[in-house]
């Protein structure tokens, strides 16, 4: 293990974070509010501490493998999470503890939108823009993540479009072409933040609400600037416009990148998991407006579909905006879209939860055990589009699916050892391993109230569900420190 050169990466990567603490100081200044100062003094530290880890290895030129490959990754969320904390510790206002900052500063990272904060609109607005910031670049290393370093480690959802990525293939080391795949991701997940922002804007929002917002809906992560989310803007044709671009930002990346090269749209209907992810969205939306029809929770029809819509969208996504308490809602729905989260966002997108592939994969896996059975001599194979899958690839589904569900049962238990009830254990566990945000019961608003020790757990969910499990399951083998 070549821990020398790990340590250098470390250091060049903390000392490229620290730029991102210099616009919530600018925010700052052109706001006058007094916020500034906790973003100077972490971008300092995080120089210096950078600088350190860097300088003494700066020779060290090592040609890394697979293995400290799922170290760096590990370590890129866990080391950027924490000096991403630091401003909020700096904080006078709010005066935030340890647990709170890492549990926002995380939140925020991993792009899963649970928040610890209440009075929102109150903060300095630099602390505002610097949350939906910590969204935007993590949802942009999520789609680097996933379609460009998890393929190479032969991990993640993405592993099953390799023919069609146009990323390494390698497993040895990084190649030159994750530079150019990370690049035209770039260039498109870019494009989709100002188009969003652009239409935020001509919906009515204000030019600092609307790059704020459109940062938390292209990361697909959840964070508002007001406590009442989407819901404090009371505008339906706002709220359509957030469904539209959570939809395209819960869309396979290489889709978009696939579609924009060859200028051809029918991409996106010739993929097999975007089909099944609309078909998900649509049946969502139907059961929604029939049940809360059918209970008049809303005043007219049209109310009740936007809403419907809104909700269903948003929750499924791992978005987690609001525009209503839909906790307060009948409770099969509540509980069908915390469920409907544990599917989440296509494979290469900033989406959370197991992914639409892998739970179409199991559905598939089902079908063909029942036709085995009437038919015990027949040799069925699994398809995914016209592409016959081997039975490594299903046989690697049901292993991330256990390990999910492992993962699952033991923080949820170690939560309600904390003295969480389980409805607020089993809501929150799911929340934050989904990439989620809000939850039902004593989280259904925030995550303020709960314990430290729930929000450390909950912290190192965010980071097992944003790695895919299997990420950061491994580095618990002693295989691994062996190999």
């Amino acid at each position: 293990m070549q821990f020398r050169t790990i340590i250098k990466i470390l250091g060049q990567l903390v000392v490229l974070f620290s730029i991102t603490m210099v616009p919530p100081a600018i925010v700052s200044l052109i706001y006058k509010d007094g916020g500034g100062v906790p973003f100077v003094l972490a971008f300092i530290f995080s120089v210096i501490i950078g600088l350190a880890a860097y300088y003494p290895n700066r020779q060290e030129h090592g040609d890394l493998k697979a293995r400290e490959g799922f170290l760096i990754v590990v370590l890129f969320w866990l080391v950027l999470g924490a000096f991403a904390s630091l401003p909020l510790i700096f904080l006078q206002e709010p005066n935030l503890s340890l647990a709170d900052a890492v549990f926002e500063a995380f939140s925020g990272l991993t792009t899963t939108g649970a928040t610890v904060l209440t009075g929102i609109e109150y903060l300095p607005k630099s602390v505002l823009f610097y949350r939906q910031q910590l969204q935007w670049f993590g949802g942009m290393g999520i789609i680097v993540l996933a379609v460009a370093i998890l393929p190479m480690l032969g991990v993640g959802g993405m592993q099953l479009y390799r023919a069609e990525i146009p990323g390494p293939i390698k497993d040895s080391k990084v190649t030159p072409r994750i530079a150019d795949t990370a690049k035209h991701l770039w260039y498109i997940y870019v494009s989709l933040t100002i188009a969003c922002a652009l239409a935020y804007w001509a919906a009515g929002m204000d030019w600092f609400d609307a790059i704020c917002h459109s940062f938390s809906t292209v990361a697909i992560g959840g964070f508002s600037t007001y406590d009442a989310s989407m819901g404090h803007f009371d505008s339906p044709l706002i709220n359509f416009i957030c469904v539209i671009f959570l939809i395209i930002a819960a869309a396979n990346f290489t889709l978009h990148y696939a579609a924009v090269s060859s200028r051809n749209l029918r991409v996106y209907i010739r993929d097999p998991e975007f089909k099944v992810f609309l078909l998900i969205q649509l049946v969502l939306v139907v059961v929604c407006f029939a049940v809360l029809s059918s209970n008049n929770i809303y005043a007219n029809g049209d109310e009740t579909l936007d809403q419907a819509l809104f909700q269903a969208v948003s929750i499924s996504t791992t978005a987690g905006f609001a525009t209503d308490n839909f906790s307060a809602w009948p409770l099969f729905l509540p509980i069908l879209l915390i469920f409907s989260s544990f599917i989440g966002g296509c494979a290469g997108s900033t989406g959370g939860g197991m992914k639409v592939v892998r739970v179409f994969l199991l559905y598939l896996q089902g079908v063909r055990e029942l036709n085995r059975l009437v038919h015990p001599r027949a040799i069925y194979s699994i398809k995914l589009g016209r592409k016959a899958l081997p039975d490594k690839v299903v046989e690697a589904v049901w292993g991330f699916f256990s390990a999910y569900a492992l993962v699952f049962v033991i923080i949820m238990l170690a939560l309600m050892g904390t003295g969480m009830d389980n409805i607020t254990a089993f809501s929150a566990t799911a929340a934050c391993l989904n990439n989620l945000g809000p939850g039902l019961g004593d989280v259904a608003a925030h995550y303020g109230a709960i314990s430290d020790g729930a929000k450390w757990l909950l912290a190192i969910a965010m980071v097992f569900g944003r790695l895919e499990i299997f990420t950061l399951l491994v580095l618990f083998t002693p295989t691994f420190w062996r190999g």
